[in-house]
């Protein structure tokens, strides 16, 4: 059992909110860490999947009434998006008798309808807080490459072997595709949206051409657009914009798209383990998207993450503008002896960031310029955290 960084944060926020939503995919932690959390204060647990937990809240405000002064933990509560529009009263009701934070901590597989519903219903008495797989701050340094290839998912980092990792992976998929999905409303035919999935994996990182996927997949490009904003709502795809601001250059505006567990991206590639990985011509791509999702994950609350790339071809891997307005630079080599490359010289010409960086996949720190530093994918991850 390892524990997870963001409990701090997530007891912050219930002493500070009525209401918080922990989202994240499935499988990822969320129930475990709210048990835990909850276990310190009189609560009650429900699952919004249990027929019988749906029934106990057919009329929430005398439920609640009932549990006046417990942290209600609702699991699953997009399965009652109806549900949001009477928290809003009870929230209320308890605010004027003395309670007005710690009330509610839902729970929520995606941010689709729990984002939509409760933005409706809920503003100014809602926090939200995304839990992601395992990153590089809560394991080991010399686990960083089991981390790489196997994910964060927990059941997935913690098998006993590679083989149990990949079997367990390859069942997530299929329970998303077959199961929750369809859950969600859509109606995309499960073989359509893994052949989707699959491509976005030997995409990984890649510029996003819509054209290309829609070909491949017989389909418009408004279908494509769809699947994409599914599996981003699913917080199982990330898109990463395009630097946008005017520098005076010809910019690329089309996002990066890449999967945002590195060891679901595996999976679907049928890479079983580090040396079969080190060996496929995805290696670099997967390498790069792992770095960025974890150093996006671990930035400061309000950070700002773009890539820069010009039409030539000068590039910058990933942009973090922080929320003090600093602007960090980060090229990612997978290579255990760093060079930085004249494209991100240029690049970095034109946006002057305030620091540059190259991750590369050692754990010294040193000087590569008098302006460039190469750091490990932790070193900079604690370098992040530290930030004010």
């Amino acid at each position: 059992m390892l524990s997870r960084r963001l409990s701090v944060r997530l007891n912050h926020l219930l002493r500070h909110s009525p209401a918080v939503a922990l989202l994240g995919p499935r499988q990822v932690g969320k129930t475990t860490l709210a048990l835990e959390i909850a276990e310190a204060r009189p609560s009650v647990y429900l699952d919004l999947e249990d027929p019988d937990a749906r029934v106990k809240l057919s009329d929430p405000v005398r439920y609640c009434a009932d549990h006046e002064g417990d942290l209600l933990v609702l699991d699953e509560v997009q399965r009652l998006p109806e549900l949001f529009e009477r928290l809003r009263g009870i929230i209320d009701h308890n605010r004027r008798q003395g309670k007005p934070n710690g009330q509610f901590l839902l729970l929520g597989s995606a941010a689709i309808d729990l984002l939509r519903q409760s933005g409706e219903s809920l503003a100014g008495r809602i926090s939200y807080l995304e839990l992601g797989p395992f990153d590089i701050l809560e394991v080991t340094p010399t686990e960083m490459e089991t981390l790489w290839v196997r994910g964060g998912f927990p059941r997935s980092f913690l098998a006993d072997s590679d083989t149990v990792s990949m079997e367990w992976r390859r069942n997530f998929i299929r329970t998303y595709l077959e199961r929750d999905v369809p859950q969600f409303g859509s109606r995309i035919a499960a073989e359509t949206l893994r052949r989707f999935w699959t491509m976005l994996a030997h995409n990984q990182a890649q510029i996003l051409n819509a054209a290309n996927l829609a070909r491949a997949l017989s389909v418009d490009g408004k279908s494509v657009a769809g699947y994409l904003d599914l599996l981003v709502d699913l917080l199982l795809v990330r898109r990463l914009p395009a630097w946008h601001r005017n520098v005076g250059k010809r910019l690329v505006k089309s996002p990066k798209v890449y999967i945002r567990d590195s060891g679901i991206t595996h999976a679907l590639l049928g890479i079983r383990d580090k040396e079969a990985l080190l060996s496929h011509p995805v290696v670099g791509q997967t390498w790069e998207s792992f770095v960025s999702e974890t150093l996006i994950t671990t930035a400061p609350d309000g950070t700002e993450a773009h890539f820069y790339r010009t039409s030539n071809g000068n590039e910058i891997d990933l942009l973090l503008t922080l929320p003090g307005g600093a602007l960090w630079a980060i090229e990612i080599k997978r290579s255990s002896s760093p060079k930085v490359e004249r494209g991100f010289h240029l690049a970095c010409a034109d946006l002057k960031p305030d620091r540059r960086f190259v991750v590369y996949s050692g754990m010294e720190r040193f000087g590569l310029d008098s302006d460039t530093e190469a750091i490990g994918l932790k070193g900079l991850a604690e370098a992040l955290q530290s930030v004010q």
